[in-house]
């Protein structure tokens, strides 16, 4: 028999997971007892008495069931998890596991996990004399997921109400939802079973006939359609959503001494113990009552119609600030300048986006020289200076280049000879005319050919200012044309 190793335990909770992926479960205390509590495909959820602390840990990885119920334990109880790539770890709840307990190879698919647990006390009440709290798991493929149950209880901790309409509507949300982004897909396994007994008065027949219906799912639903006397057709449908199943499976009933049996066979493996939590429900709902699934659904689809129509109107609003036409990628990875010269002119935007390279330096030259002749800045020695380097293709000084050119502004306003005439510029407000256009100059030392074109453009209708930027896009038009 495997030693008991130390495993620390969070909120008196720990948990045991069949899937390197984890995501929120559906909470505790929905289903479960004072041991035990079902999660989701993957995991569940044990409790300790100790609140925070260490416990002795083992798990007992078997092939077949054991063929009793082991006396020396105070509780006993057993759920169903989905491994589907063989792998079990118990880990803390908040994360933390022991070597000994992490990825134990387990045989793929359905595995059914029977908790058991003694000396479960707190450590306030704990004494040095009281034996050490201790608890095992012992794991075991299987081809049928039978639900939580409970094999043994001391009545220390109560017990509470089953909560089957949450834990179906948590199953059937999760039974529609597609892969998250981060999980891996599951190996095609073998199909299986979910098997469901409860008390009822009625015959078989009858049972088939009060299943036989359609249960809305959002913009999906399932087709219970009888067969056979004792035989329904479990069948999902939808004109849009992708099914989370395209093969209709069969629910076999069987009514034996007053008690029915479910049999919902050629299940997808993940799907097994949320469609058992549903059929929970079913078999203690009325027929005529509406899923209690439906209003999350409904909230859902009205959440994401609203998120769609601000996303429709954010596009709308986002075109329009980039002149009518929503901006590409590319567009988006430019400076704001692109945003502002597709308000003035897009046509001449989408015409600098689609020029080569080498036309776009050219423009970007063009524009450059422009606004230092219409501001005078071109009569600076520093200023002739820096187009003389970019004419011999040796590039601009590094005032220009380092920290977007902000030696290169310094000097500007420090230099009594640069010119100090204002300017008011195309969206109305006022600067120095060679503020304005200083920049036109530094874009020259944009990696990117299209990024140094449109922001020397832009930087050079601003230097001409109000009256004149119109006439200046034309002589820009007659040079991209």
């Amino acid at each position: 028999m495997e030693p008991f190793v130390r495993q620390f335990v969070d909120y008196c909770q720990y948990q045991v997971r069949t899937a390197p992926y984890w995501r929120a479960g559906m909470g505790i205390y929905v289903v479960g007892d004072d041991l035990l509590h079902v999660g989701s495909p993957t995991d569940c959820t044990g409790f300790a008495g100790t609140h925070t602390g260490w416990i002795g840990m083992r798990v007992v990885i078997r092939d077949r069931a054991p063929d009793h119920v082991a006396e020396d334990w105070d509780v006993i109880s057993e759920t169903t998890l989905w491994s589907p790539h063989g792998a079990l770890s118990v880990h803390s709840l908040l994360g933390g596991t022991t070597d000994e307990l992490a990825d134990l190879s387990v045989r793929p698919g359905l595995v059914r996990i029977r908790a058991h647990a003694r000396h479960r006390l707190h450590e306030s009440v704990r004494t040095g004399a009281d034996p050490p709290e201790q608890h095992e798991l012992l794991v075991w493929p299987v081809t049928e997921e039978t639900g939580h149950r409970t094999l043994r209880t001391d009545g220390r901790h109560g017990s509470f109400d089953q909560k089957r309409a949450a834990a179906a509507e948590y199953a059937m949300l999760d039974l529609i939802r597609q892969y998250d982004p981060h999980e891996e897909r599951d190996p095609d396994l073998p199909r299986v079973t979910v098997v469901r007994r409860s008390a009822v008065p009625s015959p078989a027949a009858d049972l088939a006939r009060r299943f036989e219906r359609r249960l809305p799912a959002g913009d999906r639903e399932v087709h219970l359609v009888r067969t056979a006397a004792h035989t329904l057709e479990w069948r999902w449908v939808s004109a849009t959503a992708p099914l989370p199943d395209a093969r209709p499976a069969p629910v076999r009933l069987e009514v034996v001494h007053g008690v029915v049996t479910i049999r919902h066979e050629e299940v997808i493996g993940r799907h097994a113990v949320m469609l058992g939590l549903v059929w929970d429900y079913l078999l203690e709902t009325d027929p005529a009552d509406p899923p209690a699934w439906e209003p999350a659904l409904r909230a859902a689809a009205t959440e994401q119609a609203e998120r769609r129509e601000r996303l429709r109107l954010d596009a709308l609003e986002e075109a329009r600030s980039w002149g009518g036409t929503p901006p590409t990628g590319r567009m988006r990875s430019l400076s704001h300048r692109a945003r502002a010269l597709a308000a003035r002119d897009r046509p001449l935007l989408d015409r600098l986006a689609a020029m080569a390279a080498d036309d776009q330096v050219r423009i970007a030259v063009w524009a450059a020289r422009a606004a230092m002749r219409v501001s005078g800045l071109d009569r600076l020695d520093w200023i002739a200076g820096a187009l003389e380097e970019v004419d011999a293709g040796r590039g601009l000084p590094s005032a220009f280049t380092e920290l977007g050119g902000l030696a290169a502004f310094r000097r500007l306003l420090e230099d009594p000879a640069a010119p100090r005439t204002p300017v008011t510029l195309p969206d109305g407000s006022s600067n120095l005319q060679a503020v304005a256009a200083l920049p036109a100059l530094i874009a020259l030392a944009h990696d990117d050919p299209l990024g140094a074109a449109v922001d020397a453009v832009h930087a050079a209708a601003n230097t001409v200012g109000e009256d004149g930027y119109a006439e200046f896009l034309i002589e820009v038009w007659k040079r991209v044309a």
